[in-house]
């Protein structure tokens, strides 16, 4: 759909040539979306929005098309004409949680000076609590039990989604790291075995960071940080706490992630 200039509404044979000939200077990638490309955004939204209330609904991270098209007034073959099947549905929902997720635990991490890495991972642990608990069903579709039957296309935008999402506790140690403020582990592996291989393993499957790579014990300890964090995260989403008080919850949370971090070498957050 061409648009027309507000410079010359009333040029009658330059909007025929820009009808004939769309590719005018400036109306490629900048342009507004046509109307029909904003109801299929629009019919793509609901969808999922759909797929996620079926999750909500049912429990479980597994749904048919065929109950996503009776729920949408729609028929079965017409989801087709948006997803090519319900893994391409599922890993776009993936892909969404994923970016939520960074962005959930980026923003409140930003909020803390640099040169405070120690408060900049607890606000990444409680953020990444926070969302666990407010999303439990998407939390689980990412970092819970596989869904039966699918499979993330390699190396595909599920694992890139996946790599910026967890950058953003990485970015911790790096800037720790390259502040001196990042002390080696109280608790190294014995001969560095577990480290060397996390390291040739893992490392290069996570997104890069701008600087020097963090030293193998460092990328263990980072790793037992995210362990505990999830641990906490997926027995409160879960309802495992839900026997506790959320002051005692909130208590045992903050003085899990302070032990944690300091047996990984951050230094203590700064009083608020």
């Amino acid at each position: 759909m061409t648009m027309l200039h507000a410079s010359a509404p009333n040029d009658a044979n330059e909007e025929v040539a820009r009808m004939v000939d769309p590719t005018e200077p400036g109306d490629g990638q900048d342009r507004a979306p046509s109307r029909r490309e904003r109801a299929r955004a629009a019919t793509i939204d609901e969808i999922k929005r759909t797929a996620l209330g079926l999750m909500r609904e049912q429990g479980t991270t597994d749904f048919r098309f065929s109950d996503i098209a009776r729920l949408m007034g729609m028929t079965a073959p017409a989801l087709y004409r948006y997803f090519a099947d319900r893994d391409e549905l599922l890993t776009a929902l993936i892909v969404d949680a994923y970016d939520e997720l960074g962005n959930a635990v980026a923003g409140p991490r930003d909020e803390i000076p640099v040169d405070d890495p120690g408060g900049r991972f607890v606000a990444v642990a409680e953020s990444y609590r926070r969302w666990a608990r407010e999303e439990p069903g998407r939390f689980a579709l990412i970092l819970g039990l596989p869904v039966p039957g699918y499979h993330a296309p390699e190396e595909g935008p599920t694992t890139e989604a996946a790599q910026r999402a967890m950058a953003q506790l990485k970015a911790l140690f790096y800037e720790a790291a390259q502040a001196g403020m990042l002390r080696p582990p109280r608790l190294p592996d014995d001969g560095g075995v577990i480290g060397r291989l996390l390291t040739e393993h893992a490392e290069e499957k996570v997104s890069p960071i701008d600087g020097p790579p963090i030293p193998a014990e460092t990328f263990q300890a980072m790793l037992h940080c995210w362990a505990c964090v999830h641990g906490f995260a997926s027995l409160e989403a879960y309802g495992h706490l839900d026997w506790l008080p959320m002051e005692a919850r909130d208590a045992i949370f903050t003085s899990s992630m302070r032990l944690v971090a300091d047996a990984a070498g951050l230094p203590a957050p700064r009083p608020a």
